[in-house]
């Protein structure tokens, strides 16, 4: 039966939080429900596993802002805090063959075959900044950030490398990521760090042009200056935006909440230790146990749609809900929220949804997977008893519904 998405939407908290508790109260009434975005904005967040799969491969919802109604009509500031992602210019808010051609100039990075490629680099660098976790807590009396110090520079030294983006611009890209993917940013910081964020990719890609070399950036620039439609100078900068945050952000947070959840449960550590799952197990469970993306905007029904049930008018704004569906009963049991590395290996039938379905699938994914299995290996081989130095329940939060993570992680490499 249809209902409406009438009554009082779940006012999704700009601060963030940890999301799990409320998601379960929210799928207990459905898989598809009413939110409320920062500023009044009327929402819809499709949560339920089977629910999403469809819906974001449905033929009839689209990616571009045109299709937004409240942007179009005058009802969306330009300081509000989720509006890079909807109105970047690039594949992520391109629909059919615009999206096709803008995917397809970054494709080639990514292949299984250039990432693997990318392996004894990616090792490499690991193992470098594992000697530097080690410094920083030989400095802090045995006590460091993880994140700060391995989790956050191994991503994002990897992107920028593909990218060709020097080492001088890397904090402040990080800086600035982080404010865009904010939540509780106030409107005026947002303006600020969308336009900086712009102006200092703007200064990558002038120094590429200016001295091209091998990699991605250098390409980009080159597929825009061969003239037709292949690439405007904004769906330039808006790739740049797209790959620095989605390059490393994501991967950042898979990272974290792996450790996290190894550290909360010994005894799957343990069994990968002894052979019974391997690191690959360990990196699928966390991305459905506890996705780094909880709800990641938009799409837009192209007309009225009807949604397990419930309708979602033409031109709402809809959050994927990756968090929930990872934990929807209905797709992985009555033991959904237990973390379980085993679990890839009997569920086959039903894969998460954390890195998208659908024509949008995550096309840095086998890169973040890489990423992930040489960096949880190599870190618990180092530091076979590293465990975290403050209860999970002291970590503090991070200040988005859009990313789920930690701000940090003071870690114990040694008892």
């Amino acid at each position: 039966m249809e209902t409406s998405p009438a009554g009082t939407p779940h006012r999704l908290d700009p601060a963030g939080g940890c999301p799990h508790a409320d998601n379960a109260r929210l799928l207990a009434l459905g898989a598809v429900a009413p939110v409320e975005l920062p500023g009044g904005i009327e929402g819809m967040a499709v949560l339920g596993h089977e629910a999403l799969r469809d819906f974001l491969q449905h033929p009839e919802v689209a990616k571009d802002a045109r299709h937004f109604t409240a942007l179009r009509e005058g009802r969306v500031g330009a300081g509000w805090p989720l509006l890079t992602f909807a109105t970047v210019r690039g594949m992520t808010t391109a629909d059919g063959e615009d999206h096709r051609r803008l995917r397809s100039l970054v494709s080639r990075a990514f292949t299984p075959r250039r990432v693997e490629e990318l392996r004894p680099r990616v090792a490499e660098l690991t193992d470098e900044l594992l000697d530097g976790l080690a410094a920083a807590a030989g400095a802090g009396g045995g006590v460091a950030d993880l994140r700060r110090h391995f989790a956050l520079p191994l991503p994002m030294g990897v992107i920028s490398e593909l990218l060709g983006v020097e080492p001088k611009f890397r904090d402040r890209l990080h800086h600035l990521s982080n404010q865009v993917v904010a939540t509780d940013i106030e409107p005026a910081e947002a303006v600020a760090a969308n336009r900086e964020l712009v102006a200092v990719l703007g200064e990558v890609a002038a120094g590429k042009a200016a001295h091209p070399g091998d990699d991605l950036t250098s390409a980009l620039i080159a597929a825009r200056d061969e003239g037709g439609d292949r690439l405007s100078q904004q769906e330039l900068i808006g790739t740049l935006v797209l790959m620095i945050i989605a390059g490393h952000e994501t991967t950042l947070n898979l990272i974290t909440n792996a450790v996290r959840a190894l550290c909360g449960h010994r005894d799957q550590l343990d069994l990968v230790r002894s052979g019974g799952a391997d690191w690959a197990d360990v990196v699928e469970e966390t991305l459905r146990w506890d996705a780094p993306v909880s709800y990641f905007p938009f799409r837009y029904p192209v007309r009225d749609l009807t949604v397990d049930g419930t309708l979602i008018p033409a031109g709402t704004p809809v959050l994927a809900g990756y968090s929930a569906a990872g934990r929807d009963v209905a797709a992985y049991g009555e033991d959904a929220d237990r973390f379980d590395v085993t679990r890839p290996a009997r569920a086959d039938a039903v894969r998460h949804l954390s890195l998208g379905h659908g024509a949008h699938f995550c096309l840095g994914a086998p890169l973040a997977r890489l990423e992930a299995i040489i960096a949880l290996e190599r870190l618990f081989a180092r530091f076979p008893e590293l465990e975290l130095a403050v209860p999970e329940v002291d970590l503090s939060r991070h200040a988005s519904f859009v990313g789920n993570s930690v701000r940090d992680l003071p870690v114990r490499l040694a008892p």
